[in-house]
């Protein structure tokens, strides 16, 4: 058994030392055009061009939650946030998008906790979430989903 545990660990380390022997190496890699010079690797090629613009595009973000009393919110988009509020709350401001976010989406939310509705029974109340003024996501207090909306360019 003991002959056993010491082949097999010579085996692993034998492995890899071949494996890791492998991932480096000192030749030249080939020019992928014979008539540039070749850079080094993971360096991008000089360039004369200016700088690309950095493409970010602004909107301007309005979160809410009515309702009366006080209940934590959690909140995303515009800063983050788990916060004991007053209800009603409001949170504006502006939402920058990189050139990424545009395509795949900047996610703005608001996700109230329960208060006492006015039969003493827990309830959700109302959000909504406006950007650039239109309201693109609004929940009337009946469910527990919240407010949610992905902004895309």
């Amino acid at each position: 058994m003991r002959s056993t545990t010491t082949g097999m660990m010579t085996l692993c380390a034998a492995a890899a030392a071949v494996l890791l022997t492998g991932c480096g190496s000192d030749a030249p890699k080939p020019a992928a055009d014979a008539g540039k010079p070749a850079t080094s690797q993971g360096a991008a090629p000089a360039s004369s061009a200016p700088p690309a613009k950095t493409g970010r595009v602004t909107h301007e973000v309005t979160l809410e939650v009515g309702g009366t009393g006080k209940t934590a919110i959690m909140y995303s988009g515009l800063d983050s946030g788990f916060e004991q509020q007053t209800l009603p709350w409001k949170k504006s401001g502006t939402a920058e998008l990189t050139a990424a976010e545009q395509k795949v989406g900047y996610l703005v939310n608001a996700i109230p906790g329960t208060i006492t509705g006015p039969d003493g029974m827990l309830v959700w109340p109302p959000c909504s979430i406006k950007v650039d003024g239109k309201v693109v996501a609004e929940n009337d207090g009946k469910t527990a989903k919240g407010c949610s909306y992905v902004i895309k360019n």
